[in-house]
């Protein structure tokens, strides 16, 4: 595998083919993960749950978020990687520049971030200063409390329409990538159709151009009930490094997600 890029990502959208992300937190499975060929790494804030046992996102910093990022740094090879912004760390212009800063500066090469009320904007301050943005909705973890819980989104008409709408808001704005979460399969599809950038898709169906999966679900080596959109790829594997090449794999032939991880 080359190294991967944004303008590799964009390639294999035009040609209508998929690929594979995958979170990692430090840096030994960064290593298994990048030499599995698996495209995409995101050292996501779900290290607050993996890794420190919370209850959600919200208590993980800044400070985490760097230094996990440059654990993994230090391993991967050729994998593109994304970092979060964790939570209330981009509310304001000022934040958003100096965590964003942060996190390039600690090896990320895309900047996460969740939508809130002013993404667009977060969104196109960070490109005009040339901070490369993979913009996430639908379902956002950082507002578990708000929302009640980790529930389906655009299910209605009408929310599924403001989706559409943000959507092509936020690559107007200057995203690079857009990541949906835990949305219905056919409103993720239409999105996926209408913006010209690489959408990845985790609880989304099989018709985004990319999927993701949090590193240790795909393992079955989380405590909890897994969600419906996971699969345990250790069951039909006989090491890690087996079971990440045939989770890339699936997501390349199109044969994950399946029906049955879908809304």
């Amino acid at each position: 595998m080359k190294n991967i890029t944004l303008r590799t990502l964009n390639k294999i959208k035009q040609n209508g083919n998929k690929f594979a992300c995958l979170t990692a937190y430090d840096s030994s499975f960064a290593q298994v993960v990048s030499d599995a060929e698996i495209e995409v790494i995101l050292v996501g804030d779900s290290l607050g749950m993996v890794l420190q046992g919370k209850n959600s996102t919200v208590p993980v910093t800044v400070d985490d978020m760097v230094y996990h990022t440059r654990c993994v740094a230090q391993s991967r090879s050729k994998s593109l990687l994304i970092s979060d912004l964790p939570f209330m760390s981009y509310c304001t212009e000022e934040l958003a520049l100096t965590n964003a800063s942060r996190l390039m500066q600690a090896g990320a090469e895309v900047i996460k971030l969740e939508k809130n009320g002013r993404i667009v904007e977060t969104i196109q301050l960070l490109n005009d200063y040339g901070i490369p943005t993979c913009a996430h909705i639908g379902l956002a973890p950082q507002q578990v409390h708000k929302l009640g819980g980790y529930r389906v989104q655009g299910r209605e008409q009408e929310q599924a329409e403001l989706m559409k709408q943000e959507a092509i808001a936020l690559q107007q704005a200057g995203a690079d990538l857009l990541l949906v979460e835990l949305i219905p399969a056919p409103l993720a599809a239409e999105i996926c159709a209408q913006v010209d950038i690489p959408v990845i898709g985790i609880g989304a169906g099989p018709d985004t151009d990319g999927q993701i999966l949090v590193l240790h679900d795909m393992l079955g080596i989380t405590p909890h009930t897994p969600p419906k959109f996971v699969k345990n790829f250790m069951l039909e594997a006989s090491s890690i490094q087996e079971a990440i090449a045939k989770y890339g794999q699936a997501v390349r032939d199109g044969q994950f997600p399946s029906s049955e991880h879908c809304f």
